[in-house]
């Protein structure tokens, strides 16, 4: 009878796509889980392809490349190398499932498929996987474990079966995204399993940023007893080693157990690592924004030094005759604390060149708003021609608050490639802009202390395409209209129920207006880091054309 068993496990970064890349990481993870002494080497949900694979997974090729990869990878369990779990898409005939694969004695011993595929929120997986039929136990070095994948452990049937057939531990890979207290949401899942299966549960979760996806990692492993075994580190790769051992007929779990995050540094790492993920595996050389002398492109500069490097990063400011010389010098300060490239391009002649080619037809009308986004309408296409000419991404700055009620420009100031703070409210913006302030983050590029100047965060908040303008002008007070959001966003309240926290009923019926005619914009927006349960675009579907209204 087996009484030791000894698992590296490796919470990595994979490429979606990048089958021969994802298989050398799994051969350096096996080389040093080899080198560590370990029994089996375990990676995460779907490692080969890379998660989610959406409708890529469908294409055959794609299919039968990572059920090559997976095979030749056996190969290097032969002798006393030790074995490997790996996720992988697996084609069998017509169909093809979410497996995980046991590799042992250099061949594929066993295969187990995901049967509970998630449907909902961020996950369409039944629309490219079949679901397995619940699986028993695979025998791993004469110990059977159950390795139920990911959504398997979210209710309570998987577990049962493969604790019935006579598993002895649950080692669970994962593709689970983030969100804003998913860490203690997750545990507690892993908690009730074990109360009722009365087995200890490793959960191995990926790391790294996926289009609007962020993993956080954070895997942990929990003994029978509901104690806390091991904690890896949040948002970032590690290989560590988990040690089983049979005491008195029950399996004990040990390993490292690293803090965890608290919610601010999780916020921020998680738009850091969003937005470094996508730049580096998407091969742009860097990023170009416009730095407004605002706090949203001011902590936007700063997650991209943090994500990449000063080096990588070129501001550049677009001012016009309503830019104010305080905002030109809150540009200017804000570049030197973050040690960027700061270009100036004055936007004027491009703005006049609108204005008269257009003269004729807007004759006899009064100058409004349409004049207002020509401003911010040459700025995007100046910041687009620079990233054309010399490679680097457009980073895009606008706010949820913003991109809510379409306080935001098409084609102007919503250009760009990629948003990290999509997913942030005003008020959250502010917050963790003067939490920057007092801290850097493990893993950040960027410099130590006061990154953003002090007056960008304290100055009313002003787009400044007239004189003397600023948000309030037309939005409420953000903490206001933040907690309208919030209500109608994220807890999908009824209008009656908004109106009995304080609000005034015709303010919310404008606000909740504003939301929905502003879909358009949001569908044609650059996508961005995913913090909360109902993020644009992958979590929030709205119709465009809607003519609901709640009438409370």
């Amino acid at each position: 009878m087996t009484e030791r068993l000894v698992f590296s496990l490796a919470q990595l970064n994979p490429h979606l796509g990048d089958i021969a890349g994802n298989a050398e990481m799994a051969r350096v993870a096996h080389k040093k889980a080899t080198e560590q002494g370990a029994d089996c080497l375990v990676l995460s949900e779907l490692f080969m392809s890379g998660y989610p694979p959406e409708d890529l997974v469908l294409k055959p090729a794609f299919q039968t490349a990572c059920r090559e990869q997976v095979e030749e990878l056996a190969a290097l369990t032969e002798g006393e190398a030790p074995a490997i779990l790996i996720g992988t898409p697996w084609p069998e005939g017509e169909r093809v499932y979410n497996a995980v694969c046991l590799l042992d004695n250099g061949e594929v011993q066993a295969v187990r498929y995901k049967a509970d595929l998630p449907n909902y929120g961020v996950f369409d997986e039944k629309r490219v996987f079949d679901a397995g039929p619940m699986p028993g136990p695979i025998n791993l070095r004469g110990v059977a474990v159950g390795v139920p994948i990911c959504e398997d452990i979210w209710d309570i049937e998987v577990c049962e079966c493969l604790a019935e057939t006579g598993a002895e531990m649950l080692v669970v890979p994962n593709g689970s995204p983030f969100n804003l207290d998913k860490w203690e949401v997750r545990q507690q899942v892993a908690i009730q399993r074990v109360i009722e299966t009365e087995l200890p549960l490793v959960y191995l979760n990926q790391v790294g940023g996926q289009d609007e996806l962020v993993f956080d990692g954070a895997s942990f492993a929990l003994n029978g007893d509901r104690s806390l075994a091991m904690q890896m580190v949040g948002f970032a790769e590690d290989q560590q080693l988990l040690v089983a051992e049979r005491i008195d007929g029950k399996w004990k779990l040990s390993g490292p157990i690293e803090p965890v995050m608290d919610r601010d540094a999780s916020a921020w790492s998680a738009c850091m690592l969003g937005l470094r993920d996508y730049v580096n595996k998407n091969r742009f050389p860097g990023v170009v924004l416009g730095l407004s002398g605002g706090i949203d492109s001011a902590i936007c500069a700063a997650l991209a030094v943090d994500a990449l490097g000063a080096e990588r990063v070129h501001c550049v400011m677009l001012p016009y005759r309503y830019t104010s010389d305080e905002s030109l010098k809150d540009a200017a300060d804000c570049a030197k604390a973050l040690g960027v490239r700061y270009d100036i391009v004055d936007i004027v002649k491009p703005v006049e060149g609108f204005s008269d080619a257009l003269s004729g037809l807007f004759e006899g009308t009064e100058a409004g708003i349409t004049e207002e986004n020509l401003q911010s309408r040459a700025r995007g296409t100046i910041l687009m021609a620079i990233s054309n000419k010399f490679g680097n991404m457009v980073v895009t700055t606008g706010n949820k608050s913003e991109m809510s009620v379409g306080y935001a420009t098409l084609y102007g100031d919503m250009n760009g490639g990629f948003n990290p703070i999509k997913d942030l409210y005003k008020m959250a913006v502010y917050h963790l802009a003067a939490w920057r302030n007092e801290n850097r983050p493990d893993g950040a590029l960027g410099p130590v202390g006061e990154v953003i100047p002090a007056n960008i965060i304290s100055k009313a908040p002003t787009a400044e395409l007239r004189e003397n303008q600023t948000d309030q002008d037309s939005l409420p007070e953000y903490p206001v209209l933040d907690d309208i959001l919030e209500c109608l966003v994220e807890r999908e309240m009824g209008i009656d129920e908004i109106v009995e926290r304080g609000h005034g009923a015709e303010l919310v019926r404008r606000i909740e207006h504003l939301l929905y005619i502003a879909e358009y914009k949001r569908r044609q927006s650059a996508p961005g880091v995913k913090l909360s349960d109902k993020n644009f675009g992958r979590d929030r579907r709205y119709p465009i054309t809607n003519g609901f209204r709640d009438r409370g």
